[in-house]
């Protein structure tokens, strides 16, 4: 997940797994975790919430469909 979100050029990116408090869960069956994100990036910059979780799910790509079953995601600019 680092090396994709790397293409936004991130200051800082907070990655935290919270996989293991949803074992058992439908979604922890298939094999995809639940994560928590916070990336600060100028990508951000003029965008709202909609349009930065936009941006981060495509830089993921299919890793949204495998890998990961649930994102919580905190996008910033550097501004904020």
């Amino acid at each position: 997940m680092r090396e994709r979100l790397a293409a936004l050029a991130p200051s800082r990116v907070e990655i935290g797994d919270d996989s293991a408090l949803h074992a058992g869960h439908a979604g922890a069956r298939d094999g995809g975790g639940h994560y928590r994100l916070t990336i600060v990036a100028s990508a951000f910059a003029g965008k709202n919430t909609l349009q930065r979780h936009r941006i981060v799910y495509d830089a993921l790509g299919d890793m949204m469909q495998k890998e990961i079953h649930a994102l919580a995601i905190k996008a910033l600019p550097e501004t904020d």
